[in-house]
């Protein structure tokens, strides 16, 4: 395992007295040239976690260091401009009275004239962006001032880049495009990077491994596949993805359920709560096994293009199921479900196993 870049030690902050903390212990560390991501909802405490690391707020607890070196402590809180990370807000904050070329600059104001336009052309190359080096802001497309913005943050070379939901305010084509400019950027460039967002989607293909945060604590981190594939609590499961949740009891890693006998993922036994991912359910016509399974009936279907997503009733309970896009079955429909696998999840509230 490579030395840790960054190292966030049980951080928490807070801004009144009575009020419960934004950033509750937050511990998580990133390495060099790896992209992590926070990922959760409005209000979760994404951005004030990355204010905090960037300098921009004061920790009330805990600790932040780069490579060794204390950014904030209890007795030490280094300014921004001296912590070496570069900060891509949401809004971009170009200067509207500079030129392209200006704004991006602007990021290296400790060198000569000469040398801040030399570096200041190569990162514009970088980023495609040199024919647009003396355009003004309200002249360039969403893309380009958020283009704009990377390079001003990178000229300075900062071994870490924050990213507070850059491509939020993008068109959903810009916004795929320009994020995997960015990402393979990042990456050309060696810079590590932390991405905030509330978007499964843009964490999971930007990122190597994320954080996945609940009002002010993390509740997971991993990769995203494992993420996915087991979160730990009911909040991630559902967040990051559609779920079935049921009830079972497991033993020898095997739970009885409506859909039959089902293998769970890990060592775990007695009642528990099982998530199970629509694609992870099998839809069949009644008799094709026996399993124990019960039969239910098609209420609902969504077509997505590459697929479909039934919703079966069974008992009075809907389950989600997803299928590729030439399922023959049609809503009213009687079938069976068989599902592959299962992870056993904590819930949210105890009491509801």
């Amino acid at each position: 395992m490579p030395t840790q870049l960054l190292t966030v030690n049980t951080i928490t902050k807070g801004f009144t007295a009575n009020q419960t903390p934004i950033v509750k212990n937050i511990s998580f560390s990133v390495y060099p040239g790896e992209i992590f991501a926070l990922l959760g909802p409005s209000g979760c405490g994404k951005t004030t976690t990355l204010r905090l690391i960037a300098g921009f707020e004061k920790a009330d607890a805990g600790t932040i260091a780069m490579e060794k070196r204390i950014l904030t402590s209890n007795e030490i809180h280094l300014p921004p401009e001296s912590r070496g990370i570069g900060f891509v807000f949401q809004d971009y904050a170009l200067f509207p009275h500079k030129n392209v070329l200006d704004n991006v600059a602007f990021g290296l104001r400790k060198a000569t004239k000469r040398a801040r336009r030399e570096r200041a052309l190569d990162v514009l190359r970088m980023v495609g962006l040199t024919q647009l080096q003396t355009r003004m802001p309200h002249h360039l497309s969403g893309g380009e001032q958020q283009r704009v913005a990377l390079a001003r943050a990178i000229i300075g070379r900062p071994k870490l880049l924050l990213l507070d939901e850059p491509f939020s305010s993008l068109d959903p084509g810009l916004r795929q495009s320009t994020r995997e400019e960015v990402r393979t950027l990042l990456k050309a460039e060696g810079i590590s990077a932390i991405l905030v967002t509330h978007a499964q989607e843009e964490a999971f293909s930007f990122a190597e491994r994320l954080g996945v945060m609940k009002d002010g604590s993390l509740e997971q981190i991993d990769t995203p596949e494992a993420v996915y594939r087991y979160p730990k609590t009911a909040y991630v499961a559902s967040f990051i993805g559609q779920t079935n949740f049921i009830h079972a009891h497991v033993k020898n890693g095997i739970a009885q359920t409506q859909f039959g006998r089902v293998k769970v993922d890990g060592e775990t036994a007695g009642e528990v709560l099982l998530s199970i991912r629509p694609e992870c359910l099998k839809m069949m016509v009644p008799g094709a096994w026996r399993s124990g399974a019960k039969s239910g009936r098609i209420v609902g279907q969504a077509f997505k293009g590459h697929d479909l997503t039934y919703s079966v009733e069974i008992d009075g309970q809907d389950y989600f199921v997803q299928t590729d896009y030439n399922s023959p079955f049609q809503i009213g429909d009687i079938v069976m479900l068989q599902a592959i696998s299962a992870v056993a999840v904590t819930p949210s509230n105890p009491d509801e196993i």
